[in-house]
């Protein structure tokens, strides 16, 4: 089948081509590098063309409040209403777990209005929740070092690597539409603050880690299981060391 995937050329988007290629699918990434352009609707109608499933795993070019609302509700809008012309039967997106409860932080508010604007659509959906990628710890401690210092909570998470991100989202985008949420977590929890000093240290990284539970993650201030899924999370297979030992 034909599926149509936003966001193609970036690190989720890249390997979800190459994962469903290898399973027969004809998968083509839409990127404004390849032609399309899901703010402007530039390209839309050509690439949807014939398309079965449509895959968003874009991302906003900027994370501040407006510019972010902005993307994701334009983006999105333009998205539902070029693949509800073209006959499309599952609108998939990749979110985040813990979205709702993240409501402080702008992103996460456009990420809301995001899987709002999916949910009321009337297009076949299914919306899958994320945890934190491995690949991004690095940019949790730039974001969170303060004189020298990374203060991060000692919140619990539950990362996962970017491969298996990809393969649950491929097995979403082929199965039928769930028509809500599927949450899709690593294979370990971690204190927030432990996750990121055992990364920069294989990294060779100097920066001291400090526990502090006033710090905040991207504007939120944490509980104690705000970034956690829920129990029947779909869990990945690739462990924080084996990725690292990979590296």
């Amino acid at each position: 089948m034909k599926v149509v995937v936003i966001g193609g050329t970036g690190l989720i988007g890249s390997k979800l081509v190459a994962e469903l290629g290898e399973h027969g699918h004809e998968a083509v990434p839409a990127a404004p590098s390849t032609g399309v352009n899901t703010m402007t609707g530039e390209g839309l109608a050509e690439v949807l063309d014939g398309a079965a499933v449509v895959v968003d795993v874009s991302n906003s070019p900027s994370f501040a409040d407006d510019a972010v609302m902005e993307f994701f509700r334009t983006a999105t809008t333009n998205l539902l209403a070029h693949s509800a012309k073209a006959g499309v039967a599952h609108y998939v997106a990749l979110s985040v777990v813990g979205t709702e409860r993240l409501s402080e932080s702008g992103y996460f508010r456009a990420k809301i209005a995001q899987e709002k604007l999916i949910r009321e659509s009337g297009l076949p959906y299914s919306i899958v929740h994320a945890t934190q990628f491995f690949e991004f710890v690095k940019a949790i401690a730039d974001f969170s070092t303060v004189d020298g210092k990374v203060r991060l909570s000692s919140a619990l998470i539950q990362p996962m690597v970017s491969d298996d991100v990809a393969a649950a989202v491929a097995r979403v985008a082929v199965g039928e539409p769930l028509n809500g949420i599927r949450e899709i977590a690593g294979p370990e929890q971690f204190r927030l603050d432990e996750l990121v000093r055992v990364g920069l240290a294989a990294k060779g990284d100097p920066r001291e880690v400090v526990a502090d539970e006033q710090a905040l993650y991207y504007g939120v201030r944490l509980g104690a299981r705000t970034l956690l899924p829920g129990t029947d999370a779909e869990l990945g297979e690739i462990t924080f060391d084996e990725w690292l030992a990979r590296q």
